[in-house]
C-alpha cells in the first residue's frame, strides 16, 4: 500500500471518528446535526468503497463531508465548535477541501469573528486554510484577511498581538502565492502593461488589471487596499474592514515591500502601484501639517501638526529606506525626493530623534556602494538634477560640525521633544564643564566632550531608533549616539567611494592590459603611473566622468568633517581611522587628477601634524596656488564646510587628553612672512600625523604632483622643531646640545626620532620607484623648499638644510636615472652655491661636488667614456662653478677637478674640454690679473700642447681662444688672441691630413659633433673650420673698432686663404652659419650705435678722425667692409657656390643685406651697398657650367682670372689660380666625379630665379628710398649720385630680367622713376647740381632715367606681341614727365622752390630743372607714337587722346609757360602726331576707340589758338610773326587733316571746329578797343586763314545727292557759321565806324572789311550757280538778312571797301526779283 493511500484510510478512519463524536454530542440538543453527521459518515464509506483513489473523491464530495461541522459551529455550543474546528482543521491539513468548500470554511470563520467565539481558533484555522493550499482565491481571500484584520483591532491583548502577527503571515503568503506563480510561468514573458491605460482604469475604479494572473490579482487588490487604508480612505477588496491605524499599515507595507521586491519588479503593474501608490502616500505623510489620524472609526486624539509623531515618522523613513534600497531603479525620480526629505530631516531645525532617524537612514545608505554610486550617476551628475550625493555628505558634515559649535541648542531641542522628566539622557553634551574619564573614545572641541559609542556590527550598520517600533513616544538619544553614527557614516563614503574608484579602476586597468596584450604593446612604466596615465588616458569617458563626480561631490563636505573630527579626537584608534581616510581620499584624488581636493586633504594632513597658529602662519603662505582642476566646481555650501578646516587654530584646550600631551619643545623655523616668538610644542597626535603624512608621501608618492611643496614644508618643520640635522649623504641625525640649545624632547620621542629619520630616508629612498614625472615634482618641491630657505638665508636668518641634504639623498639614489633629474638638481645646486651665506653655499658645492663624483664613479651601461652626452651632462655642473665667484667654491671645484684627474689621469678622454674649459672660464669676469693668467695658459696650450690633445679638443681651443678675444679687460689681449687663432689656423692648414684622418676616426668612435647651430652632417675637418670663422665671425662684432676690423681682416683672409681645404657641402654652412649671421649682427648693431661722440669709447683706439668720432660712424666702417667681404667671398668661390643648391636663397639674403645696406641712413653705407648690388650685377654668369656647376677643367683658369679683378679687403691680394687649382689637386678621383657629374637641377644658375631677387631688390631700393615723406620734420632725402647709381643699375639688371617682364613690373619701375626725379636737392647744393632754366642740359639723374626708359621701349618694341602690350604705360610714364614742364611735380611735405628763386633761402630744399627733362620726355612720346600708333594696344588704351590731355597744359598756358620752347614743341609735335593719327582714328574698325579723343582735340584746338595767356609785352614783332605762323600751321593741319574727311569725324566735333573758325575769322575778336593803332595783338594772317577755311568749305559745286550727304552737311555748316560770322563784322564795322568819327579805323579793320564784302561777293555768285534744291532757304534768308547791314556801310570813306561793297550789292540784283522755282519752294515749303 502507497503512502497517500495511507494517508488516505487515516484521514478516513479520523473524519469518521469526528463524525462519531459530533453525532453523540449533538443527538440530544441539535438533530440536524446529528443526521447531518450519520450522512456524511455514510458518504464516506460509499466513497471509499466506490473509488480506488480516495482523496480526489473526498475533494468531489468535500462539501457533503464538510457540511455537519459547519452546522455544528452555528450551534454557538463551545465544546461543538471547538469539536467541529478541529475536524475543519483536519480536512484543510490533507488538502481535502474544494474551492467552494473552503468558501464556505472562511463564512463560517466570519460567523465566529462575528459572534467573538473561539477567536484564536478562528485565527488558527485561517492561517492552515491559506497556507495549506491556493484554493481559497478572490473575495473568500478578502474575507478571511478581513477576519485576522478585525480579531488584531480585538480589546483582547492576546487575540490582538496573535493576529497582528497572523494579519503579516497571512500578507506574506499572499505574495509568495505570487512567486510560485510566477515561478510555474518562468519560461513565458509577462503581458506589457499599458500604463496610460492602467493609470486612467485605476482612477475610474480599483479592479485589478485583466493582465495578471489569479495570485498575482489578489495580491495586487491587497496593496492596493493597503495604501487606501494607511491613506485614511475606504478599500475596495477588504469589504467588512471597520478600523485600521496607520503605524500598523506602514509596517504591513514596509514588511511587504522589504520582503517581496521580485513581485514588484516584475510586474508593471505592481510598480504602478508603487509609484501611484506608494510614493505619493508616503510623500503626503511625511507633509508636516498632516493629522496623523489613528484610526477610521474611533479615531484616537489627534496629534498637533507642530509635534512630529515619533511612530509615524519612523515608520516612514523605514519605508523610505526600503524604497531607496530596493526600488531604487523603478523610483529614479521619486527616490530623488525621498533622499531631499532626508536631508532636509537632518537640518538644525528639526528634532533632534528626527535627526538621529535621518542619520540611522543615511548610515544604511553609506554603506552601499551601488547606491552611492547610483545616486551620483543618475542626480550629481544631470545638469538640473538635484545634486544628492553631495548633499548628503555635506549634510552629514554638517550636523557632526552642529554637534561641536551648538551643542546646547541640541540638547535643549532633544528634551523638548521628548520626554522632560528623563534625567540622564540629555543629548549630546551631558557633562560640558567637567570632561568624562578618557579610558574610552571620546572627542573634545573647545569645552564640548562627546563619547565615541559602537554603532556598526561586524561592519554592518545596526541602527537603534529604526527599531523602536513599541515605541510611542521619541526616547532619549544616548549621549555620543549622533556623532557615532554620523563618524561611521563619513567613513562608510570614504570607504565606499574609494572601493567604487578603485576596483572599477583596476578592472579597467586589466581591461586595458588585456587590449595593450593584443596588441603586442608593453608598458615600461611602474604600475602607479600605469593606473594613472594608462587607465585615465584610455578609460571611457563617462566612467572617469563618474569617478570625478563622486570624489568632487563629497571631498569637501568629507574634509570639513574629518577635520573636525581629527582636530577633537581624543583616541588614538579613531585618529588612526580619520587619518587613514583622509590618506585614501588624497590618493583617490590623485588618481584622477583632481589636483584641488588633493592638494585639500594633503593640507589637511599638514596642518593637523603642526601646532595650530604655527601651521597657520606656515601653510597658508607655503601652500602652492594650484589652478583649479576640470570637472570641479565648487560651491557656497562647500566653502561653508570648509571653514571649519581653514579655522583649525581652534582646537581643543583639554590639556588632560594624552593625544594632546605635549612631547617635544623647539624652536621656530624662519619663514618668509616672519618667525613665530616663542616655542614651538609638538604634541602625541603631531607626531602620529607626521607619520600619516610619511605614510602618505611613500606609499602614493605617485600622485602627489605639486603637493609635495606642502608635504615636504611640513616635514622641513617638523624637522626643525625636533632638532634633527642633516649629516653626510643627506640623512638626518639628532644635533647636539650646541646645535639645538633650546630643544627640549621627551624620553618616548627621543627614543622615537632615529626612527622618524629613519622613515624620513626610506621616504627619500622609495623615490627610485617613482616614476619620472613623479620624480620631478618631488624634486622641483625640494628646490622650491630650498628656494625659500636661500631667501631666508638672505635676511641673515638661520636657514634649513633639509632640502638641499634631500636633494643630495634623492640624487644618490636615483643614480641609474640621472639623465631625468640631473640637470634640474645640478642647477638648483648651483644657485645655492652663489648664495652668499656661508653654510648654505657650502653644503650647496658639497652637494654639487659628492653627485660629480658619485655619478663619475657609477658603473654606468654603457660605459661612461662611450657616453660622451652622459660624460659633459655630468662634468657640466662642474665647469659651471666657474662662474661663482666666491673663492672657497673655486676651490671646491679645482679640488674635484684634481680628484678626478688624479684618479683617471691621460685615461680621461674628456678630460681636457674641462681644463680649456676651466681656462676659458677665467676670461669672463675675474679681473686682469685672472684673465692674464689664463691667457699665458692658452698661449701654452696653443704653442705647445695643440699636438697631443685630442683632435677634437681643438675645436675647444679655438672657442677658449675666442674668449679671451671678447673680454673687455685688455684690448692687447684680445688682438692677441686673432693672432692665436690665426695661429691655429696655419697648424689647421699644415697638418691637414692628419688632423682629418684623425678626427674622422674619432668620429667614428664617439659620433660626429657638429658646431653650434649645424644640423647638416659636416665631416668633423670642415666643422673644425667653421668653428674657427664662427668665431671670428663673433669678434668681427666686438664693441671695440679695433678688434673688429683685425677680426674681420682675419676672418676673409682665412676663407680666402684657406677655403680651398672646405668640401662643397660645407660651403653652405660658411654661408648660413657665418658670413650671414654676422651680416645680421653688424646690421643689428650698427643700427643701434650711438650718434653722439663719447670720449670714453673713443679711448684706446688707434686713429681718431672726425669720419670715425662716433659708434655710429665705426660701426658703418665695419657695416661697409664686412659687406664688402662676403660680396667678395661671393666672387672669390663663385664656382663653389653657384653649386649649392639653395644659391638662389643666398643670393636672394646677400641682395637684401644690400638693401637694407642701401636705404641705411649713412650716405657712406648707402653708396657701398650699390657699389656692391652694381658688382656683383655686372658678374656675367660662366659660361655653360656642368652637372654642379664647376668648369670643365681646360676653362678653370679663364675663369678664375677674372677674380683678379677683384678688390681684396685690406688690399690683401691672393693667388686664386693656386687655390683653385688646389682644389682640383685636392679632390679625389670620387670627389671630382661628383663635382662634375652631380645632379644638374642642384648646380644649375636658376637665372629667373636669381635675377627676379634681384630686380626685387632693386625695386624696394628705389621705391623706399625714393619715398615722399608724410611730414615735413627730419626728412631724409637721397642725393641725386645715390639716385644716379641706383638708376644706373637698371639697365644691366633689365637685359636679365627682359624676357620675365611684365606690364606690373614697367608700373613699379615707373613708380621708383617717378620717385627719384622729383627728389630735390638741398639749396646749398643746388648751384653744382641744377642747371639753370634757360640752359638745356639734362642732370645725369635725369639722363639715366630716361636712358633706362628708352632700353625698356626698344625692349618692348622688339619683344614679342603679349609685351608689346606695355605700349600705353611706357606712354603714361612719359607723358607724366612731359607734365614736370609747366608744373614740378612735389615730393611729399617738403616745400621746395625753383631754382631761379632759391637764393632767397626761404627754403632748405631746390625742385630741379625740369624743362629740358620734360621736352626731351615729349620727343620721345611723339617719336613712340608715329612708330606705334596702329598698334593695338595703343589704341585700345587712348594714347593719342592722353597725349592730347598732356598738351593742353603746355597749349593752354602757352606764354605762361615756364619756358617757350615747351609750348612751341607741344605745338611741333601735335603736327607731327596728328597727321599720323588722325587717319587711325578715321578707320571704321578703330573708331570706336577713339570715341572720346575728338573733344579732347577740339579742346587742345581752342586752349592754343585761343589761350588766355597773351603774348608778353616784350615779344618783337618777329617773334610775334613767328608765332602766328604755327597759329597758321595748326589751321591749316585743320582745313587738310579734319575738314576733308568730315564724314569720318563726329558732327559735334565739327561744329565745333567751325565755331572755332569762326571765331578766329574776325580780327576784332582779340580786341576790346577798335582803336589797336599798335596791331600788337592782331592776327591777320590766322585770321585770313580761318575765314578762308570757311570760305573753302562754303562752296557748293556739285549736287548732294548719296555718298555727298555728309559733305553737304558740312557745306551747310560752313555756310551757315560764314554768314554768321559776316554779319557779325558788317554790324561791328558799322558801330566801330560811327564811333571812331573822323578818325580812320585800322588798316586791318579795312582790310578785314574788304576780305567780308569779297567773301560775300564769292558766296552769292557760289550759290546762283548751285541746283536750287541744294540750297535751303534758311541759307537764302540769312543771305538776304546781310543786305540791311550792307546797306548801312555804304557810308564808308574807304575806297577799297566801297568798291568792294560795290561788287556785293551787284550780287542782290538777281534777288529783287524772285524766281519762279522760288516761289514755288516757298509755297511749298509753307
Amino acid at each position: 500500500m502507497s503512502g497517500e493511500a495511507v494517508i488516505a484510510k487515516r484521514l478516513v478512519e479520523n473524519l469518521q471518528t469526528d463524525l462519531r463524536a459530533l453525532s453523540n454530542e449533538t443527538k440530544r440538543k441539535y438533530p440536524p446535526v446529528k443526521e447531518a453527521a450519520e450522512a456524511g459518515i455514510l458518504k464516506i464509506r460509499t466513497v471509499v468503497a466506490h473509488n480506488k483513489h480516495v482523496m480526489p473523491a473526498l475533494v468531489a464530495c468535500s462539501g457533503e463531508i464538510l457540511q455537519p461541522f459547519l452546522l455544528g459551529c452555528d450551534t454557538k455550543n463551545l465544546k461543538i465548535i471547538q469539536l467541529c474546528l478541529q475536524s475543519v482543521q483536519r480536512l484543510i491539513s490533507h488538502e481535502a477541501l474544494s474551492a467552494g468548500a473552503a468558501a464556505n470554511v472562511i463564512n463560517m470563520l466570519w460567523n465566529l469573528m462575528e459572534s467573538g467565539m473561539e477567536d484564536l481558533k478562528v485565527l488558527q484555522t485561517a492561517v492552515v486554510i491559506l497556507t495549506t493550499n491556493t484554493v481559497v482565491r478572490g473575495h473568500s481571500l478578502a474575507k478571511a484577511i478581513v477576519v485576522c484584520f478585525r480579531l488584531h483591532f480585538s480589546k483582547d491583548n492576546t487575540t490582538s498581538n496573535t493576529a497582528s502577527a497572523i494579519v503579516q503571515q497571512v500578507i506574506s503568503i499572499v505574495f509568495e502565492r505570487v512567486m510560485a506563480e510566477d515561478e510555474a510561468h518562468a519560461d513565458g514573458a509577462e503581458v506589457e502593461v499599458d500604463l496610460d491605460k492602467l493609470k486612467t482604469s485605476s482612477t475610474v475604479s480599483k479592479e485589478a488589471p485583466k493582465t495578471l494572473r489569479p495570485c498575482a490579482t489578489d495580491a495586487y487588490l491587497l496593496f492596493q487596499d493597503l495604501c487606501c487604508l494607511v491613506n485614511g480612505d475606504k478599500p475596495y477588496w477588504l469589504h467588512g474592514m471597520t478600523e485600521m491605524t496607520r503605524t500598523f499599515g506602514l509596517e504591513l507595507l514596509e514588511s511587504v515591500l522589504n520582503s517581496f521586491p521580485q513581485v514588484f519588479l516584475r510586474h508593471g503593474e505592481f510598480s504602478f502601484l508603487l509609484k501611484e501608490r506608494v510614493c505619493p502616500l508616503v510623500i503626503k505623510l511625511f507633509s508636516p501639517s498632516i493629522k496623523h489620524r489613528q484610526g477610521m472609526s474611533t479615531p484616537a486624539p489627534p496629534v498637533s501638526p507642530e509635534r512630529p509623531s515619533f511612530p509615524i515618522n519612523m515608520r516612514l523613513l523605514r519605508v523610505v529606506s526600503v524604497l531607496i534600497n530596493k526600488y531604487y531603479t523603478l523610483l529614479v525620480t521619486e527616490c530623488e525626493i525621498f533622499l531631499s526629505l532626508i536631508v532636509k530631516f537632518m537640518e538644525g531645525d528639526k528634532s533632534f530623534w528626527q535627526r538621529i532617524l535621518a542619520l540611522e537612514v543615511l548610515h544604511k545608505l553609506c554603506s552601499q556602494s551601488k547606491l552611492l554610486r547610483c545616486f551620483c550617476q543618475s542626480y550629481d551628475m544631470k545638469p538640473h538634477s538635484t545634486k544628492i550625493f553631495a548633499n548628503i555628505v555635506n549634510a552629514l558634515g554638517a550636523f557632526i560640525q552642529s554637534l561641536f559649535v551648538h551643542p546646547v541648542v541640541e540638547r535643549q531641542s532633544n528634551q523638548s521633544v521628548d520626554k522632560p522628566g528623563k534625567e540622564g539622557s540629555s543629548g549630546q553634551s551631558q557633562s560640558q564643564n567637567a570632561p568624562a574619564p578618557t579610558q574610552h573614545p571620546a572627542f573634545s572641541y573647545k569645552g564640548v566632550f562627546i563619547p565615541l559609542l559602537p554603532v556598526s556590527v561586524a561592519g554592518t550598520p545596526k541602527p537603534v531608533f529604526l527599531e523602536l517600533l513599541d515605541k510611542t513616544d521619541a526616547p532619549s538619544v544616548p549621549d555620543g549616539y549622533g556623532l557615532s553614527v554620523g563618524f561611521a557614516s563619513l567613513l562608510d563614503v570614504v570607504k565606499c567611494v574609494s572601493g567604487i574608484v578603485t576596483s572599477e579602476m583596476d578592472v579597467e586597468e586589466r581591461r586595458i592590459r588585456a587590449l595593450n596584450k593584443d596588441k603586442n604593446e608593453t608598458s615600461k612604466r611602474s604600475p602607479e603611473a600605469k593606473k594613472e596615465n594608462g587607465v585615465l588616458s584610455d578609460v571611457d569617458k563617462g566612467l572617469q566622468s563618474l569617478w570625478e563626480e563622486l570624489v568632487n561631490s563629497s571631498w569637501c563636505g568629507v574634509l570639513a568633517a574629518l577635520s573636525l573630527l581629527l582636530d577633537a579626537c581624543m583616541d588614538e584608534a579613531a585618529t588612526e581611522y580619520i587619518l587613514k581616510s583622509q590618506e585614501l581620499y588624497a590618493s583617490l584624488c590623485g588618481k584622477l587628477g583632481l589636483t584641488v581636493p588633493r592638494d585639500a586633504f594633503v593640507m589637511a594632513l599638514c596642518k593637523a601634524s603642526l601646532p595650530p597658529h604655527y601651521a597657520l602662519s606656515v601653510l597658508n603662505i607655503a601652500s602652492p596656488q594650484t589652478p583649479q582642476h576640470k570637472g570641479h566646481n565648487r560651491n557656497t555650501s562647500r566653502d561653508g564646510l570648509l571653514q571649519m578646516t581653514q579655522g583649525s587654530e581652534g582646537r581643543s584646550e583639554d590639556t588632560g587628553d594624552g593625544r594632546n600631551q605635549v612631547v617635544a619643545v623647539g624652536t621656530p623655523l624662519a619663514t618668509v612672512v616672519g618667525t613665530q616668538q616663542g616655542p614651538v610644542m609638538l604634541t602625541a597626535k603631531n607626531i602620529q600625523c607626521m607619520r600619516a603624512i610619511l605614510s602618505l608621501a611613500h606609499c602614493h608618492g605617485t600622485i602627489l604632483g605639486t603637493s609635495w611643496h606642502l608635504v615636504l614644508t611640513t616635514l622641513q618643520h617638523l624637522v626643525w622643531i625636533l632638532g634633527l640635522k642633516p649629516a653626510s649623504g643627506g640623512s638626518l641625525k639628532v644635533g647636539n646640545a650646541t646645535e639645538t640649545p633650546n630643544t627640549v624632547i621627551t624620553t618616548a620621542v627621543m627614543a622615537e626620532l632615529p626612527i622618524l629619520s629613519a622613515m624620513l630616508s626610506r621616504l627619500f629612498e622609495s623615490s627610485q620607484y617613482l616614476d619620472d614625472v613623479a620624480l620631478h615634482h618631488l624634486i622641483d618641491a625640494l628646490c622650491k623648499l630650498s628656494t625659500e630657505a636661500m631667501d631666508m638665508a638672505f635676511n641673515n636668518r638661520e636657514p634649513s638644510l633639509f632640502a638641499v641634504a634631500k636633494l643630495l639623498e634623492t640624487g644618490l639614489v636615483n643614480m641609474p636615472r640621472m639623465e631625468v633629474f640631473w640637470r634640474p638638481v645640478s642647477a638648483h645646486l648651483l644657485d645655492i652655491c652663489q648664495h652668499p651665506h656661508t653654510r648654505m653655499r657650502e653644503w650647496g658645492a658639497e652637494a654639487v661636488t659628492a653627485l660629480v663624483k658619485a655619478a663619475i664613479g657609477y658603473r654606468h651601461e654603457p660605459p661612461l667614456h662611450e657616453n660622451l652626452k652622459l660624460q659633459t651632462m655630468l662634468l657640466g655642473p662642474l665647469q659651471e662653478l666657474s662662474s661663482i665667484p666666491h673663492p672657497d667654491i673655486r676651490q671646491k671645484q679645482l679640488d674635484c677637478v684634481h680628484q678626478l684627474l688624479s684618479s683617471t689621469g691621460e685615461s680621461l678622454v674628456h678630460g681636457w674640454p674641462m681644463v680649456l674649459g676651466v681656462i676659458g672660464a677665467v676670461a669672463e669676469d675675474q679681473g686682469e690679473s685672472l684673465v692674464r693668467s689664463g691667457f699665458q695658459s692658452l698661449q701654452l696650450v696653443v704653442t705647445d700642447f695643440l699636438p697631443i690633445m685630442p683632435f677634437y679638443c681643438l675645436q675647444i681651443s679655438v672657442g677658449v681662444a675666442a674668449k679671451f678675444g671678447l673680454q673687455k679687460e685688455d684690448v692687447n689681449i684680445s688682438l692677441t688672441a686673432v693672432g692665436l687663432i690665426w695661429n691655429i689656423s696655419d697648424y689647421l692648414y699644415q697638418n691637414r691630413d692628419k688632423i682629418r684622418e684623425g678626427l674622422e676616426k674619432e668620429a667614428k668612435q664617439m659620433g660626429e659633433t657638429q658646431p653650434d647651430g649645424i644640423e647638416q652632417p659636416v665631416p668633423p675637418f670642415d666643422a673644425l673650420w667653421l668653428t674657427l670663422y664662427s668665431r671670428l665671425a663673433d669678434l668681427c662684432v666686438d664693441s671695440r673698432p679695433a678688434v673688429r676690423k683685425s677680426a674681420g681682416q682675419t676672418l676673409f683672409s682665412t676663407i680666402s686663404a684657406h677655403g680651398a681645404l672646405l668640401k662643397l657641402s660645407t660651403w653652405q654652412i660658411v654661408l648660413w652659419q657665418v658670413l650671414f649671421p654676422l651680416l645680421d649682427k653688424v646690421k643689428k648693431l650698427s643700427g643701434s650705435a650711438a650718434t653722439d661722440r663719447d670720449a670714453e669709447t673713443a679711448k684706446g683706439n688707434i686713429l681718431i678722425h672726425h669720419s670715425r668720432d662716433t659708434a655710429e660712424k665705426q660701426w658703418a666702417e665695419t657695416k661697409v667692409l664686412t659687406l664688402a667681404g662676403v660680396a667678395r667671398v661671393f666672387n672669390t668661390w663663385r664656382h663653389a657656390l653657384l653649386s649649392l643648391g639653395d644659391f638662389p636663397r643666398a643670393w636672394a639674403l646677400l641682395l637684401e643685406h644690400i638693401e637694407a645696406s642701401a636705404l641705411s641712413t649713412s650716405n657712406e653705407v648707402s653708396l657701398a651697398a650699390l657699389k656692391s648690388f652694381q658688382e656683383i650685377l655686372h658678374i656675367r654668369p660662366p659660361r655653360r657650367l656642368n652637372a654642379l656647376g664647376r668648369d670643365s677643367p681646360s676653362h678653370s683658369n679663364n675663369d678664375t682670372e677674372l677674380d683678379l679683378d677683384l678688390v681684396v679687403p685690406n688690399e690683401e691680394v691672393i693667388d686664386r689660380i693656386h687655390n683653385n687649382a688646389t682644389i682640383l689637386e685636392r679632390t679625389s678621383s670620387e670627389e671630382r666625379a661628383e663635382f662634375e657629374f652631380g645632379e644638374g637641377a642642384n648646380a644649375e644658375l636658376d637665372d629667373a630665379t636669381l635675377w627676379a631677387t634681384a630686380w626685387r631688390v632693386w625695386y624696394n631700393i628705389g621705391i623706399n628710398s625714393t619715398k615722399p615723406p608724410k611730414s615735413r620734420d627730419t626728412v631724409r632725402v637721397p642725393s641725386q649720385g645715390f639716385l644716379t647709381s641706383l638708376v644706373q643699375i637698371f639697365p644691366a639688371l633689365f637685359i636679365h630680367i627682359k624676357p620675365r617682364f611684365v606690364a606690373g613690373d614697367l608700373q613699379k619701375l615707373c613708380m621708383v622713376f617717378q620717385n627719384a626725379v622729383s627728389v630735390p636737392v638741398q639749396a646749398d647744393m643746388s648751384i653744382f647740381i641744377i642747371p639753370s632754366i634757360s640752359e638745356t642740359e639734362l642732370t645725369a639723374l635725369q639722363q639715366t632715367v630716361l636712358h633706362a626708359l628708352d632700353v625698356v621701349q626698344k625692349a618692348v618694341s622688339e619683344g614679342p606681341d603679349s609685351m608689346q602690350t606695355m605700349f600705353p604705360a611706357i606712354f603714361d610714364q612719359l607723358l607724366t614727365f612731359v607734365t614736370y614742364a609747366c608744373q614740378a611735380p612735389s615730393y611729399g611735405q617738403i616745400e621746395t622752390k625753383v631754382l631761379s628763386k632759391a637764393a632767397s633761402k626761404q627754403s632748405d630744399w631746390v625742385a630741379m630743372n625740369y624743362v629740358p627733362f620734360a621736352e626731351k620726355a615729349l620727343r620721345m612720346s611723339a617719336q613712340l607714337y608715329k612708330e606705334t600708333a596702329t598698334h593695338p594696344a595703343v589704341m585700345e588704351q587712348h594714347v593719342m587722346q592722353n597725349i592730347l590731355k598732356v598738351l593742353q597744359f603746355p597749349l593752354g598756358l602757352k606764354y605762361a609757360c615756364p619756358s617757350a620752347s615747351s609750348w612751341k614743341l607741344a605745338v611741333q609735335c601735335l603736327l607731327e602726331i596728328l597727321p599720323v593719327g588722325l587717319p587711325v582714328a578715321r578707320q571704321p574698325s578703330c573708331s570706336q576707340h577713339f570715341t572720346e579723343m575728338w573733344p579732347d582735340l577740339a579742346a587742345v584746338y581752342e586752349l592754343f589758338l585761343f589761350s588766355e595767356h597773351p603774348a608778353p609785352a616784350i615779344l618783337s614783332v618777329e617773334e610775334q610773326q613767328e608765332d602766328e605762323s604755327l597759329d597758321v600751321q595748326v589751321v591749316q593741319l585743320i582745313r587738310e587733316q579734319i575738314l576733308p574727311y568730315s564724314s569720318s569725324t563726329p558732327d559735334s566735333f565739327v561744329a565745333r571746329i567751325m565755331t572755332l573758325l569762326n571765331r578766329g575769322s574776325i580780327h576784332s575778336a582779340n580786341t576790346a578797343s577798335f582803336l589797336d593803332t599798335e596791331n600788337r595783338q592782331l592776327r591777320e594772317e590766322f585770321a585770313k586763314a580761318c575765314f578762308e577755311t570757311l570760305l573753302q568749305f562754303s562752296f557748293i559745286t556739285h549736287d548732294i545727292k548719296g555718298g555727298a550727304q555728309d559733305e553737304g552737311a558740312l557745306t551747310k555748316l560752313a555756310l551757315s557759321a560764314l554768314l554768321q560770322r559776316c554779319q557779325e563784322v558788317l554790324k561791328k564795322y558799322v558801330e566801330d565806324e560811327r564811333l571812331s568819327g573822323k578818325c580812320p579805323l585800322p588798316r586791318s579793320r579795312m582790310a578785314e572789311m574788304s576780305f567780308v564784302l569779297q567773301a560775300v561777293t564769292t558766296l552769292m555768285q557760289s550759290l546762283k550757280k548751285a541746283q536750287q534744291q541744294n540750297v535751303d532757304s534758311a541759307t537764302w534768308d540769312q543771305v538776304i538778312g546781310l543786305y540791311p547791314y550792307l546797306v548801312d556801310c555804304t557810308t564808308c570813306t574807304s575806297s577799297q571797301v566801297c568798291k568792294a561793297l560795290k561788287e556785293a550789292l551787284y550780287q542782290y540784283q538777281n534777288l529783287l526779283v524772285a524766281p519762279t522755282n522760288r516761289l514755288t519752294n516757298g509755297t511749298t515749303s509753307d
